[in-house]
């Protein structure tokens, strides 16, 4: 499940260098001062999470194609299982998206009993959603698939591969674990 957290990271990250906000980003100097280093670190960023979202896109069709919904509804769904009960604007910023496009999404999900729909008792203009307990079985089946996916993609991976990923990526999740507090 925390391969989620992670990505979410990643796309927040990714969000920041498309809209050139780099300044929350370490300043790395080499031997002459200049920003060399800084480039090459947010080249790999930006590499490191391209390869990700092409890999991620691999997993994710490969679920939609065994399941009965879209992939704006089983990442709202995971979203809201993974981080509970949340308001309309603030999933759709999440998202990436307005809300008028989520609102077809949550009455889908709303229909099939996935997704509770609750309007604010203090103001009627916030909406609140959550996951219904049958919702609640379909994002953990959503997220066993993604795990099993994941396993699937790199099961050719050398062991003495896996390891140094392993390494890195601890490396890497303790840094942006770090990022989240500041």
């Amino acid at each position: 499940m925390r391969i989620f957290s992670k990505i979410g990271l990643e796309i927040i990250l990714l969000k920041h260098i498309m809209i050139g906000d780099l300044n929350h980003l370490p300043v790395f100097f080499d031997k002459k001062g200049d920003k060399m280093a800084r480039k090459e670190f947010i080249r790999l960023i930006e590499e490191n999470m391209t390869i990700m979202d092409r890999l991620m896109d691999r997993m994710k069709s490969k679920m939609i194609k065994n399941m009965e919904y879209t992939r704006s509804q089983m990442s709202v769904l995971v979203r809201l299982y993974l981080g509970g009960r949340a308001l309309l604007k603030d999933i759709a910023y999440r998202e990436f998206t307005t809300t008028p496009n989520l609102c077809a999404t949550f009455k889908n999900l709303e229909a099939k009993g996935l997704v509770l729909r609750e309007v604010d008792a203090k103001d009627r203009r916030n909406t609140w959603y959550s996951v219904t307990p049958a919702g609640a079985d379909v994002a953990r089946n959503m997220i066993a698939d993604f795990e099993n996916n994941i396993s699937t993609v790199f099961a050719k991976l050398s062991r003495e591969d896996e390891k140094k990923l392993t390494d890195a990526m601890t490396t890497i999740n303790k840094v942006l674990s770090n990022m989240e507090v500041a």
